[in-house]
């Protein structure tokens, strides 16, 4: 049975944020309301585009009630599919991190909070989906991440098994993820989060792709 490897998507194997933060501030000015700074926005993402949109809401102490936030989020999906890619791309070392990794036997998944046909649609346009077994979002199981399910199944759906995985995020949610599957969990410290990875109980943290190999070598022996 090969290990499996899986990745978190925003801020993780792709540097999303200005695609993301266009798109919630086009939806905001049609509002009549305030574009978010791109630095405060930043941190907002991570979470799916609803929150991306309730927190730019907030940000301009804007009130709309849950029909409203859907129809927020149905302008968002739409404008953000056809500019998915504008400006978003793999982080530095991604293409030779995965190269490694497939050359040594290892099964490949994604496992994020964004929808699934919006993370096979990034990965198709910049791509990558290829090089992965499995592609699951936050609609594709019944639960999502921080719950372990979204984890432990996108890992049986590449054939695997938690005990033989690893996961690969930036943020709390996929490290709560992880540690909640009883999987080991290496962190990137250049994501979108508030709280330094440091300080939220990854096994180990990386600052380029290129460390990846010998981070996963570390926490599979250390476990």
């Amino acid at each position: 049975m090969r290990p499996t490897l899986v990745f978190d998507l925003d801020g993780t194997l792709v540097d999303t944020a200005a695609d993301l933060v266009a798109t919630l501030n086009v939806v905001l000015e049609r509002e009549g309301l305030a574009a978010v700074p791109f630095n405060d926005a930043r941190a907002m993402v991570g979470h799916g585009a609803r929150a991306l949109i309730e927190r730019g809401l907030a940000a301009n102490a804007a009130a709309r009630s849950a029909a409203e936030v859907d129809r927020l989020f149905a302008d968002y999906i739409a404008h953000y599919s056809s500019h998915i890619a504008d400006a978003s791309r793999p982080f530095p070392g991604v293409s030779e991190a995965l190269d490694h990794f497939a050359a040594a036997g290892w099964s490949l998944a994604v496992c994020t909070n964004k929808t699934e046909a919006l993370s096979v649609q990034l990965l198709e346009t910049l791509g990558l989906a290829a090089r992965f077994d499995a592609i699951c979002g936050s609609d594709t199981f019944a639960a999502r991440k921080p719950d372990p399910l979204a984890l432990i199944e996108t890992i049986r759906r590449t054939g695997g098994r938690p005990e033989r995985a690893v996961m690969v995020g930036d943020s709390k949610t996929d490290i709560d993820t992880a540690l909640a599957a009883a999987v080991p969990v290496v962190a990137v410290d250049f994501g979108y989060t508030t709280i330094p990875v440091t300080e939220l109980g990854p096994d180990i943290v990386i600052s380029h792709f290129g460390e990846l190999a010998g981070a996963v070598e570390k926490v599979r022996r250390d476990r």
